[in-house]
């Protein structure tokens, strides 16, 4: 009521003139252009907390549905509360003035139902239901801000592992509470141009178009974190960031994506919660814009993050066979020459096999299902070379002394240590 500028006319007059915003020496101007009052309700104290104080994801997802929810309440009772509080109001009158003054003055019934402006009861709905657009407005935007500016660094906002980060998961939550809101929204966008939507009325976006426009800037969000991977110190910063990458996205793709993707309408990461028994908790992403989006994304990542296997190539080539000179052609011993060529081959990949795995067995993938996929990925990149090269000059004779170290790694043993891969 107070925002909404109602004042009291005088003591002698019981009426109420129209809610007015007090920016504006007429309402009307303001209801038939309700673009010059998009910003109507955030006086300098709200401007200047909104930009210095941003709440949390969650805490701005769960004021948004809140608002949404009473804008709701209010679309749906407000008619309703004006009519029957107008109803009794002019019952009341006739009542009281239909009496001796009737007798006196024939019109007087007639001026008694006969209102000058709006009533009590109906100036306090228009009152309650601006102030809730604006409400909702404003939640709206702390909540796209929210995970727009949600912190690049810090282990509570980029982990050190690269796994899933919180933003996504109180994203995905946002948008499952928000969603269910459709026509509440509606009545936001009717009268008031948000940041991502400056069109007003029927021109306007619908939920859809805020939950695209939600998705895209937590797109860009995950991407500025993955790059702060890439200026950490060590030898993963890099990978990191590819992995970072995959995580949130196939995170994405398995909560939000449509029942017929990947994910096949399971919730793989966890358990039913209660506090996730709400409507909207089922929400999914049908349009093909999602999977185009985020898949991309994906794929780029992963292809990136195999090409650090692919190092592991550069010795598995075959050589050829006039390379190979022997001493002793029924012992299969090579002369010291055609030896050091084979010793080298096993001696490099041995060690960038370690520095490879001891790079990345750090990092961690929680969902089984993407870490089985990326860990048959990494295998198909270099093993099957490895495992033909392996049988191929295993058997021959290269080292009198040192045989068992250049062969240490059977291709057995290196798929068993690849098994604990991304389980940190």
């Amino acid at each position: 009521v107070k925002d909404a500028g109602l004042r009291q006319s005088s003591s002698n007059n019981t009426s109420l003139q129209p809610p007015t915003h007090p920016n504006s020496n007429n309402h009307h101007n303001n209801k038939d252009n309700p673009s010059s009052s998009q910003n109507q309700g955030f006086n300098d104290a709200d401007s200047a907390s909104m930009s210095s104080s941003i709440p949390s994801v969650r805490l701005a997802a769960s004021a948004a549905a809140a608002v949404l929810r009473i804008l709701d309440g209010v679309r749906m009772l407000g008619p309703s509360l004006s009519r029957l509080c107008d109803l009794s109001s002019s019952s009341d009158k006739h009542r009281h003035l239909g009496g001796a003054d009737a007798n006196n003055n024939p019109n007087s019934g007639a001026s008694s139902t006969t209102n000058n402006g709006p009533t009590l009861a109906s100036s306090l709905c228009i009152a309650i239901h601006r102030t809730a657009v604006k409400s909702g407005a404003r939640a709206l935007e702390n909540l796209a801000l929210a995970i727009k500016q949600d912190p690049l660094d810090g282990e509570n906002f980029r982990p050190g592992d690269a796994r899933v980060a919180a933003v996504s998961s109180d994203a995905v939550r946002a948008m499952r509470l928000v969603s269910p809101f459709i026509n509440a929204y509606k009545s936001v966008t009717k009268r008031r141009a948000l940041p991502w939507d400056p069109k007003i009325g029927e021109a306007a976006g619908d939920m859809e178009f805020f939950i695209r426009y939600l998705t895209m800037t937590l797109l860009s969000n995950l991407q500025s974190k993955a790059a702060n991977y890439s200026r950490d110190p060590g030898l993963s910063s890099q990978a990191k960031s590819y992995l970072f990458l995959m995580n949130n996205t196939f995170y994405l793709l398995e909560q939000l994506g449509p029942e017929n993707n990947s994910n096949h309408g399971h919730n793989s990461l966890k358990p039913f919660n209660a506090e996730d028994d709400f409507d909207g908790a089922d929400y999914k992403i049908v349009e093909p814009w999602f999977i185009d989006q985020v898949h991309k994304i994906f794929d780029a990542s992963k292809k990136k993050y195999l090409g650090y296997w692919e190092v592991l190539n550069r010795h598995l080539g075959l050589v050829s066979k006039n390379d190979l000179q022997y001493q002793n052609v029924e012992q299969k011993l090579l002369n010291l020459e055609s030896g050091r060529l084979l010793k080298a081959r096993f001696s490099k990949f041995n060690e960038q096999f370690e520095e490879t795995y001891a790079v990345h067995r750090e990092l961690t993938v929680i969902d089984p299902k993407l870490r089985v996929r990326l860990l048959e990925d990494v295998k198909a990149v270099y093993l099957p070379k490895y495992r033909q090269f392996y049988q191929e000059y295993s058997q021959i004779k290269f080292s009198k002394k040192n045989q068992n170290d250049y062969l240490k790694y059977p291709p057995e043993r290196v798929e068993g240590m690849m098994a604990d891969m991304f389980s940190n």
